[in-house]
């Protein structure tokens, strides 16, 4: 058997929009993602708020793990870096319903992480993450 479980301790705080652990099952492939931002095609942000540039960056995940041969599924862990922490809080709400059309209810260990600034100064937040192939 292969794939990934993920694991959530009644023990500790519910996992909401993600999961405690994830063991990944048999001699799978790791593929580790690099920080995405909101950047398009052409090199420039898109959207000066953190639900556009959250739903451009998650696309942008998802591009180089799909280009890389994983799924939205096969997401393990994924990093946020976010220059307003509070911002993204507020945001919670709306950002979940982005993941969950984008990504769907598979959640991986997840962290967010509070930066001065990103590459791109314009930049909001970065995400980066490592998927896992059975």
């Amino acid at each position: 058997m292969s794939g990934i479980e993920r694991i959530n301790p009644g023990h500790l705080a519910p996992a909401t929009g993600f999961s405690h652990a994830v063991r990944v099952i048999g001699p799978g492939q790791l593929i580790f993602l690099a920080g995405q931002t909101a950047l398009d095609a052409a090199g420039r942000i898109v959207g000066d708020d953190i639900t556009t540039q959250f739903e451009q960056a998650l696309t942008n995940l998802l591009a180089a793990a799909q280009a890389a041969g994983a799924g939205p599924g096969d997401l393990a862990k994924c990093t946020v870096y976010a220059v307003d922490v509070a911002d993204y809080r507020a945001h919670a709400s709306e950002l979940g319903r982005i993941w969950k059309r984008l990504v769907g209810s598979s959640y991986p260990t997840m962290a967010v992480i509070g930066v001065t600034r990103l590459w791109d100064e314009e930049a909001l937040i970065e995400l980066e993450g490592v998927a896992v192939l059975p």
